[in-house]
């Protein structure tokens, strides 16, 4: 763990001696990954500790290697910009975020989270504020500050009740010991579930989302939706593991508001005439099912939803990488103005029927097989889950084929700007797109 860490401080260093080092940064990244696999010996059922507040199980192991790949590739997406100025805080901005998600996902006490947790907030605001298009980011870095401190303050005294009480905040310890103090207290569950909640985000506290994703840069939208928001579930599946008792007493309330705000989310997906508005709210129909899976604590819905989890990183950052080089072709993200790109690039026009297709869980990409258990897990745990979960599927379907025929196929609008895709983004896209589809292959990781 030493030397990885070092490793990725030395990248700061680099960052400021070496003039060109963006190829550099580009392989070096990518040597953590294998790094990472072939250094450590995971248990699916317990934490390998790594050092004295450090430690690793399948959960975390899989988030982190989500987390490099979708840093690396995000960093990828913006190679050409990086040409120009501020690319060297740009990188630092990248590695910073790397490491604090890193620490998120590698920490046993309780606070350590919680301050990474926040940490994580400062990269995010910095790549919106410093590389946004318009000035409503100042407005959208607000929103999301504004949104995760008032529902973290509430996680934090909660935090250090827990301290006071049973002189622990680790992970591993609150697994394996419960009393009516934390099971039987609505203060206690509210308080530690909220920040997670707004994180997610749940549908009725997701205000944020939409407009961070409308305005921060491309690689800002990637980091978000595919590693930032696994934040919010990471911490709720870590919670429902400690308290499992106290969340049985509040399952029913938890899964029926999340399945309807999935429903409201995928119904306001099919109203929205911006492209990235209607990847945030597809985000939030998948994120609002992946908790309501973890809420019912059946073996088939906790492992759908770290199944989904997975799946819905590579899926949500290649979306937002796609609307990215849809928007490059008109300079608008308009649904209605980007119509006919069949007609200028026919390849593209193929990933993106992939890509929309693995979004509303076509075969064989791994979000039909997290489905296939999460929607197990939820009629096991009540047959009456049925209705709801079939309008989730069928408009979820809809809004994917929308998106896809609506910018590809009919009239072109407009001639002007008119640029051919390169080899490096079709590189981008297929890096997302492999891993998605043959992750199936090897479902023992999850």
């Amino acid at each position: 763990m030493m030397k990885l860490m070092l490793m990725m401080f030395s990248f700061f260093f680099m960052n400021f001696v070496m003039k060109d080092m963006k190829v550099w940064m580009n392989n070096l990244m990518f040597m953590l990954i294998p790094l990472l696999l072939m250094s450590m010996n995971i248990n699916i059922f317990y934490f390998t500790k790594i050092y004295y507040i450090y430690g690793l199980d399948n959960l975390s192991f899989n988030l982190i290697l989500l987390t490099m790949w979708i840093m690396n590739l995000s960093f990828m997406s913006n190679f050409k910009f990086l040409l120009k100025k501020f690319s060297n805080m740009f990188i630092t901005v990248i590695l910073l975020m790397l490491m604090i998600l890193m620490v998120c996902f590698l920490a046993m006490n309780m606070f350590m989270f919680y301050i990474f947790f926040e940490a994580s907030l400062i990269p995010m605001m910095l790549m919106i504020m410093g590389w946004g298009a318009y000035i409503d980011r100042v407005q959208a870095s607000m929103y999301m500050l504004l949104y995760t401190l008032f529902g973290s303050l509430p996680l934090l005294l909660m935090l250090m009740m827990l301290m006071n009480k049973y002189f622990s905040n680790s992970f591993v310890y609150f697994m394996f010991y419960n009393n009516d103090f934390i099971n039987k207290n609505l203060f206690m569950f509210i308080g530690l579930f909220i920040g997670f909640l707004i994180k997610t985000p749940m549908y009725f506290t997701h205000l944020w989302l939409p407009k961070a994703h409308v305005e921060a840069p491309v690689s800002g939208s990637m980091i978000l939706a595919g590693i930032m928001l696994k934040l919010g579930c990471y911490g709720i599946y870590r919670l429902i593991l400690m308290f499992s008792d106290m969340v049985m007493n509040y399952s029913y309330f938890m899964v029926s508001l999340m399945l309807m705000g999935s429903i409201f989310s995928s119904i306001i997906c099919l109203t929205q005439n911006d492209m990235k508005i209607i990847v945030a709210y597809s985000s939030i129909v998948h994120m609002n099912m992946m908790v309501a899976s973890m809420f019912t604590l059946s073996f088939w819905g906790m492992n759908g939803g770290v199944m989904l989890m997975v799946s819905h990183g590579l899926c949500s950052s290649v979306m937002f990488f796609g609307v990215n080089l849809m928007y490059e072709y008109s300079n608008t993200r308009n649904i209605l103005v980007n119509k006919g790109l069949i007609n200028l690039s026919p390849s593209f026009t193929m990933w993106w029927f992939l890509i929309c297709s693995s979004n509303f869980s076509a075969p064989p990409s791994l979000n039909l097989f997290g489905e296939i258990l999460l929607i197990n897990g939820l009629m096991t745990w009540l047959k009456l889950n049925m209705l709801p979960i079939f309008m989730i599927m069928l408009l979820s379907t809809y809004y994917s084929i929308f998106l896809f025929y609506s910018t590809q196929h009919g009239k072109i609008f407009n001639l002007y700007n008119i640029k051919s895709m390169n080899s490096w983004e079709y590189l981008i896209i297929f890096m997302h797109w492999f891993p998605l589809n043959c992750l199936f292959m090897n479902l023992w990781l999850f």
